[in-house]
């Protein structure tokens, strides 16, 4: 879960641009229009400058695609702020929002109620919350998919979907 929030939080980073300092990405792009190589190089220093100011204050920071789709992966079943495809959108990258995972099952048990409790490979919990009688033996894969009214299901081992909820 710390990991999760660290990535939350940097890329919550991207979102909050230097403004107070002026420096974007677009400042430095700018400078190539400049046709006299003076004035160009002026340009550049400047607004790389302005940019590694802004990086050095921690006002700004850069994150690669595959870290905001790391961020997809292990926020997928929490409700949050589409902050991944604020990123891409830029990048040209998807900002389609994830809509199912397959991984490895850590564990499975069954609560009292008879519904069970998945551990993921990942670190995720994921809890049925329907009254289907499925199986708990010996489950390797889990197969995880966005359903109807922002619902999710679970199938293990390729068996029979039953309705989840992400608790951790």
């Amino acid at each position: 879960m710390t990991r999760f929030l660290s990535a939350i939080a940097a890329i919550c980073l991207v979102s909050m641009p230097a403004l107070a300092q002026d420096a974007s990405t677009d400042d430095v792009y700018a400078c190539a229009g400049i046709s006299t190589d003076a004035e160009r190089l002026a340009c550049y220093d400047a607004a790389v400058g302005r940019l590694k100011a802004a990086e050095d204050a921690g006002e700004v920071t850069t994150i690669t695609r595959a870290e905001v789709e790391k961020v997809k992966r292990d926020s997928f079943g929490f409700s949050i702020p589409s902050l991944p495809s604020l990123a891409l959108k830029k990048s040209g990258g998807s900002d389609k929002e994830l809509d199912e995972i397959t991984t490895g099952v850590a564990s499975v048990r069954m609560d009292s109620a008879g519904r069970l409790r998945v551990t993921l490979d990942n670190g995720q919990v994921w809890v049925q919350i329907d009254d289907k009688s499925t199986r708990a033996r010996n489950q390797t894969q889990a197969h995880i998919y966005s359903a109807a009214l922002g619902s999710y299901k679970m199938k293990l081992d390729g068996g029979l979907a039953f309705r989840v909820r992400r608790e951790q």
